[in-house]
Parts: structure tokens; C-alpha cells; sequence
């Protein structure tokens, strides 16, 4: 199986209406068919923000360069894949499928060890056939057939 780099982002609102843009890889059917990657691991991050709910400079700086390591810690040997990701509100999600939680654990403080202490949530659920992410692939808008130049 070959982990594809093809992603989309579309625009979402938190409950009390803060824009969140919503970040989704496709093209992983075969993960999600294999059985292999069972547990989502859902990484949250309440972040200090601007008035629109996204990260102040600081911490959008620290979230770029979090992120490509985080995701290439976790994927280089397909113990966990990134499925998508959330901005907005005042929080960063990641969401993970692993196939080794303790080992998932162990490679996310390896990971943000030579970080200042960052206050994540860290939910861990069996989502064996991927539901989490389906819904997630369920908001890719098709394009605007009806726009003319």
C-alpha cells in the first residue's frame, strides 16, 4: 500500500459558529480496508488565539513545525497514519489510525520531547472500520460545476 500526499480542506464552524478549516487526506482506501489500523487516536491542542479562533503567530510557527514531524515519526513505518486535521475555534485536532497504541505513545513524546510542555487532550478509541474518517471524507464539496468564466 502506498501512503498517497493527496489532501482537501474545506471550511467548517464550531458549535458557537468559529470558522475551522478541516483538512482530509484521500486516497488511503486500502488502509482503511486492510483491518490493520484499528485504534483513532484524536490529538487536541487548545491554543492561545486571534479574535477569528485561529493560533496567535507563536503558536502557528510551533504547529508548523510539529506537524511534518509528527506525521513522519508516526508514518515511516506505517505505524499510524494522519487521516486529517482540524484549525479553528482556538484548538488544533490530529487524528491518527494506529495499529500500536503503547508504541503510538512512546514515538509522541520521542516526537515532542525537545518542545516546551504543550497542554494536548489525547483520545483513544477502536474504530475498526474507520467511521471517524468517513465522515470526515463525507465533507469533500465537488467542484462548482456551475461557475463560468
Amino acid at each position: 500500500m502506498i501512503l498517497t500526499d493527496d489532501w482537501f480542506t474545506t471550511l467548517s464552524h464550531t458549535e458557537a459558529g468559529a470558522l475551522v478549516f478541516v483538512t482530509v487526506r484521500k486516497g488511503i482506501e486500502g488502509f482503511r480496508s486492510s483491518g490493520k489500523l484499528r485504534v483513532r487516536v484524536d490529538i487536541s491542542w487548545p491554543y492561545p488565539a486571534e479574535a477569528d479562533g485561529m493560533p496567535d503567530e507563536e503558536t502557528a510557527r510551533l504547529i508548523e513545525d510539529i506537524e511534518p514531524k509528527l506525521r513522519r515519526i508516526m508514518e515511516r513505518d506505517k505505524l499510524a497514519i494522519l487521516t486529517g486535521n482540524y484549525t479553528g475555534g482556538g484548538q488544533k485536532d490530529w487524528t491518527f489510525y494506529t495499529r500500536h497504541l503503547p508504541t503510538f505513545g512512546e514515538r509522541l513524546n520521542a516526537c515532542l520531547e525537545p518542545y516546551p510542555t504543550i497542554p494536548l487532550d489525547i483520545h483513544c478509541q477502536e474504530d475498526p472500520d474507520w467511521e471517524d474518517y468517513a465522515e470526515m471524507l463525507a465533507l469533500e464539496q465537488p467542484e462548482d460545476e456551475d461557475c463560468e468564466a
